[in-house]
């Protein structure tokens, strides 16, 4: 049988647009001759998610985006996923919303609930959530520390204004003249420094002689030291106390009149025997001197004593 001219036009028209579906299907990422698993995903709200953005499962690309539609009633977005893969999706899996990095767009990620054995079908949806991605939390932190600087630099700006009207001309010239005085003063230090370097190496000798001599000193008096330690100068101290005390009980009993030293000091009546004592005694004594011959009896002849008479009250002892 031979094919006119007609029907060789016919087949490679038709060739021709099953070839330009396969390859605009191609194009968007799907391939006719394959077969997916279409899964649905809601969410309030999917920004910088693009159709054919990638559908992660750890990472591995099993699929892609085919569409994002809106919902009428509540303003909700569907978004439809086209899988493939032979892993078990479970009902109760999460599609989460996430951005892998600075350059490139969202996509989704697939988080699998292994404890859940019901695999998912075609036509099934997935719960949704988002991720905040690096931009967004970097964004975040930003805002905050943002205000802290912008805070920060007012606060520096006041400074410098109150600065700027605190050192006026006069004020600065004297800061000048301060750090310049300063300055001087340093130097003047630094001189004074070195001098006192001369002067201790200049004396070396007899800063050593005396740091000798302080150690010869204070080896003496750890000998002396122990000397007083081994001389029980705690008993010593003891004995000296006991001795104190005792002369303290003996002046005690003088200020009472206690004793005969104490009578001697306290007792007149003891006074005036002593004093009239003392008196008669001199009167004897006078008329010893006066009239020995009454105390020492020489009769040669066998004369008579005369008889004694007493001196008179009033007579005094001659010299």
């Amino acid at each position: 049988m031979k094919l006119t001219r007609e029907i060789k036009t016919a087949i490679l028209v038709i060739a021709s647009i099953l070839l330009f579906i396969w390859g605009y299907s191609f194009l968007k990422g799907r391939d006719l001759f394959n077969s997916y698993t279409t899964l649905y995903v809601e969410y309030d709200s999917v920004e910088g998610l693009t159709p054919s953005a990638p559908v992660t499962l750890n990472g591995l690309v099993i699929g892609k985006i085919e569409q994002i539609t809106i919902n009428p009633t509540d303003g909700r977005l569907l978004v439809e996923l086209q899988i493939k893969t032979e892993f078990p999706i479970s009902k109760s899996s999460l599609a989460i919303i996430y951005e892998p990095g600075f350059i490139g767009g969202k996509q989704i990620a697939i988080e699998p609930n292994f404890s859940d054995k019901t695999v998912v079908e075609s036509g099934d949806k997935l719960n949704g959530n988002m991720r905040l991605g690096m931009t967004e939390s970097l964004s975040k932190k930003l805002v905050p520390l943002q205000d802290k600087i912008e805070k920060v630099l007012i606060n520096a700006d006041n400074l410098i204004s109150g600065i700027n009207n605190v050192l006026d001309k006069k004020t600065q010239e004297d800061l000048k003249k301060s750090i310049a005085e300063l300055s001087k003063t340093m130097e003047q230090f630094h001189q004074a420094s070195a001098g006192v370097n001369s002067l201790l190496a200049q004396n070396k000798t007899q800063i050593n002689g005396a740091v000798t001599n302080f150690n010869k000193m204070s080896s003496n008096f750890a000998k002396i030291s122990d000397s007083l330690n081994k001389a029980d100068l705690g008993k010593t101290v003891k004995n000296l106390n006991a001795t104190l005390a005792k002369v303290n009980g003996v002046m005690a009993d003088l200020e009472a009149g206690n004793g005969t030293m104490g009578k001697l000091l306290k007792d007149d009546a003891l006074y005036n025997n002593l004093a009239k004592t003392s008196r008669e005694l001199e009167l004897l004594l006078q008329d010893v001197r006066l009239y020995p011959t009454r105390y020492i009896n020489v009769s040669v002849f066998g004369k008579k004593n005369k008889p004694y008479k007493g001196p008179a009250a009033n007579d005094t002892i001659s010299k």
